[in-house]
C-alpha cells in the first residue's frame, strides 16, 4: 500500500558495512542474547534481537527526525514549515519572472521539493509519531502547507508562466521528453485545480481543498480508534482473542485471519461499529468532494480523480471489477467449509483467501513460521535485491532522537558501484496507538540538486508484526512475509526511480501503475526457488527441505519479471551452481533464470533491470531496448 500518495552464501557485502559507512555503527553492536541462530548475516541480526532502548538514549548529539535538526522538538515543525513557505515566496517570484524555457521546469520541481519535504515528512509523523505533541504539531503543518499548495495551483500569474512555455511549439520541441512531460504534469495539476475559473470561484475551489483535506484527515485518524465492549456483551468462548481491560474487552483491530467465524464477525462489528461523528464527518467529506468535481468541470469527484491514471474513468473501473473471480472462489470455500452457513460476509475474505491460498499450494502457516523470522525474511530480501539489482542492505545505527521508537531500524541502500542511493526506516512492529496498516511513505524524494549532486530519497515502510518474546524473534506467517516483500518492492522503486525531477521520483506516479513492482516482488516471495534461499529455522539454523518441499515452485515470477528478454547472464539451474535459484531433483527444473548485474546503471537508465522501478515510466521516457 502506498501513501501520498529491493544466501546460498553470505557475501563480502552482507558481512560488513563498507568503509564509507563503517564509522556510523551498527545495530549488532548493542544487542541482548536470545536463544536464537548465531549464524544471521548483520542485517538479518538486526531485526532478530532487540537493541539495547538506553545506548539510542546515551550517546550522540541530537539530531532530530530523520536527521532533521529543527525536528528535536515538536516546536520546529513550525520552524520547518516557515522556512518552507519563505522559499515558496522567492521561487514563485523567480518562476514569474524567467523567460519561458526549461528553467522553468527546474524552478517548478524545486518548489515542489521544498514543499513536499515538510508536508511528507508531516503526513507521517501525524499519524504515526506515539506522542501526541508531535503529531499535532505535524497535523498543522500539514494544513499550513497544504493550503499554499491549493493557492499555487490557483496562481494566476504562476500558470501563465508555465503556460508561455508549453504554448511554444519551438521551445517545448526543444524539452528533452523528462522535463516535457514533467511540464505537463505541472499543467494538470493547474487544470484539475480549476485554474480557468474566474477569481471568485478560484477562491471557492481552494476553500474546499482546504476543507477536504481538513476532513480527510479528521476522518482517517477515527478510523484507527479501538473500540470497546461490556464483557458480558460477547461470548465467553471468544473472548481470549481480544485484550481485556477491567469489564471491557477492547476490540483494535479486525482480526481478519482468525479461523473463528465468529470471532471475525465480533471484530467486524464492534471495531466498525458506526460512530456518529465518523459518519457526519463522512457525509461532509463526500460532499464536499463532490461540490469541488462539479465546479472544476467534472460529472463526478470519481471522474476527477482517475484524470491522467491508467484506469482513465469509473466505467473502466466497475468492467475490471466485474471481471474478477475472487468472489466466486471465496464463495465456493465457504460453501465447501461451512455448508450450513455458506452466505460470504464482509469479515470473510481475507481469511477464506488465505484458505484457498493454502490449500493449494498445500501450505500451513504454523509450520511455516519457525523459518520465517523476520531477521531471515530480511536476509531473504537482501540476497534477491543483490542478486537481481546488485544492491545491499546495511543496518545502521541512529543518531539519538532520529527515530521516533527504540524499535524502528534504519537501514542503507547502497548499489556496488553508484555507491549509497538512500535511506529506508522499517518501522515494523505494533506499538499503542499505531494505525493497523502496512504502507510506504516517502519522506523525502530524490532529485538531481543544481550542484550536479543527487538528493538521496528517504522512505518508511510501516507494518504491524507482533513483537519477538523472550523465546523466540518475531515470526512471520506465509501472509506477512509476502507483505514485508510487496513493502519494500515499493522503497525499491523509491530507491531505483531515480529521475532528474522529485515531481515524478519513485512511487511519484500513477497510483496504479506504483503498484507494479510491489506486485513482482510477491511473485518472488510466492516461489520456492527464492524462499529456499533464505528461509531456515531460527533457532538451529536448518533450511526445512522437508517443509519447503511443499511451497509452490511460481514460475510466474520469472515470466512476469523477464519474458520476453534476452538474458544478458545466465546459469542453469543446478544444485551447486550460482544463480539466483536451484531447484530439487524432484521439480520441473527451470532452464535459466536471470541474475541481473547492471555496472552500467545511472539515474537516467531504463533498462530491463529498471524496467519495473523506475519511474520514468511517467515522465514519458521510453525504455531502450537492451541486447
Amino acid at each position: 500500500m502506498l501513501c501520498v500518495g529491493r544466501l546460498g552464501g553470505f557475501g563480502a557485502r552482507a558481512a560488513a558495512l563498507p568503509p564509507r559507512w563503517a564509522g556510523q555503527g551498527s545495530l549488532q553492536a548493542g544487542i541482548r542474547a536470545r536463544r536464537v541462530s548465531t549464524s544471521w548475516s548483520p542485517v538479518g541480526a538486526a531485526f532478530n534481537v532487540k537493541p539495547q532502548g538506553s545506548r539510542l538514549d546515551l550517546f550522540g548529539e541530537r539530531r532530530g527526525l530523520f536527521g532533521v535538526p529543527e525536528l528535536s522538538a515538536p516546536e520546529g515543525f513550525h520552524i520547518a514549515q516557515e522556512e518552507a513557505l519563505r522559499k515558496t515566496e522567492l521561487l514563485v517570484d523567480r518562476a514569474c519572472s524567467t523567460p519561458p524555457g526549461p528553467q522553468i521546469v527546474l524552478i517548478f520541481d524545486e518548489l515542489s521539493d521544498s514543499l513536499c519535504r515538510v508536508a511528507d515528512l508531516a503526513d507521517f509523523v501525524k499519524i504515526a509519531h506515539p506522542e501526541p505533541a508531535f503529531r499535532e504539531a505535524a497535523e498543522e503543518a500539514c494544513r499550513s502547507i497544504g493550503t499554499m499548495v491549493e493557492k499555487l495551483n490557483t496562481n494566476v500569474d504562476l500558470y501563465q508562466s508555465l503556460q508561455k512555455l508549453l504554448a511554444d511549439k519551438k521551445l517545448v520541441d526543444s524539452l528533452d521528453p523528462e522535463t516535457r512531460r514533467v511540464a505537463e504534469l505541472f499543467m494538470f495539476d493547474f487544470e484539475i485545480s480549476g485554474i480557468h475559473l474566474d477569481k471568485e470561484k478560484r477562491k471557492r475551489a481552494v476553500d474546499l481543498n482546504v476543507k477536504i483535506l481538513d476532513l480527510s484527515s479528521t476522518f482517517l485518524m477515527g478510523t484507527n480508534f479501538p473500540n470497546k465492549i461490556e464483557k458480558h456483551l460477547l461470548p465467553e468462548h471468544i473472548r481470549h482473542n481480544f485484550t481485556s481491560a477491567g469489564d471491557h474487552i477492547i476490540i483494535d483491530g479486525l482480526h481478519a485471519e482468525a479461523p473463528d467465524d465468529l470471532v471475525r464477525e465480533a471484530a467486524y462489528k464492534i471495531f466498525l461499529y458506526p460512530n456518529a461523528g465518523q459518519l457526519k464527518c463522512l457525509e461532509e467529506l463526500l460532499s464536499s468532494r463532490d461540490l469541488l468535481a462539479k465546479l472544476v468541470g467534472y460529472s463526478t469527484f470519481s471522474h476527477r480523480a482517475l484524470q491522467g491514471t491508467i484506469a482513465k474513468n469509473p466505467v473502466m473501473i466497475n468492467l475490471f471489477c466485474r471481471t474478477l473471480k475472487d468472489f466466486a472462489m471465496i464463495r465456493e470455500m465457504k460453501m465447501k467449509l461451512n455448508p450450513r452457513n455458506s452466505e460470504v460476509m464482509p469479515w470473510d475474505p481475507p481469511y477464506y483467501s488465505g484458505v484457498i491460498r493454502a490449500e493449494r499450494y498445500n501450505i500451513e502457516p504454523s509450520l511455516y513460521c519457525p523459518f520465517f523470522s523476520l531477521g531471515a525474511c530480511m536476509e531473504g530480501l537482501n540476497i534477491l535485491l543483490n542478486r537481481l539489482l546488485g544492491i545491499s542492505l546495511y543496518a545502521e545505527q541512529p543518531a539519538k532522537g532520529e527515530v521516533w521508537s527504540e524499535d524502528v531500524r534504519k537501514l542503507a541502500v547502497v548499489h556496488e558501484s553508484e555507491g549509497l542511493l538512500g535511506y529506508i526506516y522499517c518501522d515494523f512492529f505494533q506499538r499503542a496507538d499505531k494505525p493497523h496498516q502496512d504502507c510506504h511513505f516517502t519522506i523525502r524524494g530524490g532529485r538531481l540538486k543544481e550542484d550536479g549532486a543527487y538528493q538521496l530519497p528517504v522512505v518508511v515502510l510501516m507494518l504491524n508484526l507482533p513483537r519477538s518474546s523472550r523465546s523466540s524473534p518475531t515470526l512471520l506467517t506465509p501472509g506477512m512475509m509476502e507483505n514485508l516483500f510487496h513493502e519494500m518492492g515499493h522503497a525499491m522503486h523509491s530507491m531505483l526511480g531515480r529521475t532528474r525531477y522529485q515531481h515524478v521520483t519513485g512511487t511519484r506516479c500513477p497510483t496504479d501503475f506504483a503498484e507494479v513492482p510491489s506486485i513482482l516482488m510477491e511473485y518472488f516471495a510466492n516461489d520456492y526457488r527464492v524462499v529456499n534461499q533464505f528461509a531456515r529455522h531460527y533457532q538451529t539454523g536448518q533450511v526445512g527441505t522437508v517443509i519447503l518441499s511443499q511451497w509452490p515452485l511460481g514460475c510466474d515470477s520469472w515470466r512476469v519479471c523477464f519474458g520476453g528478454r534476452r538474458r544478458r547472464e545466465s546459469a542453469r539451474c543446478r544444485p551447486g551452481r550460482e544463480g539466483l535459484v536451484t531447484t530439487q531433483e524432484d521439480r520441473e527444473p527451470c532452464p535459466v533464470v536471470m541474475v541481473l548485474k547492471n555496472p552500467e546503471w545511472k539515474f537516467t537508465t531504463n533498462t530491463n533491470v529498471n524496467f519495473f522501478f523506475n519511474c520514468q515510466r511517467r515522465a514519458g521516457v521510453t525504455a531502450p531496448s537492451v541486447m
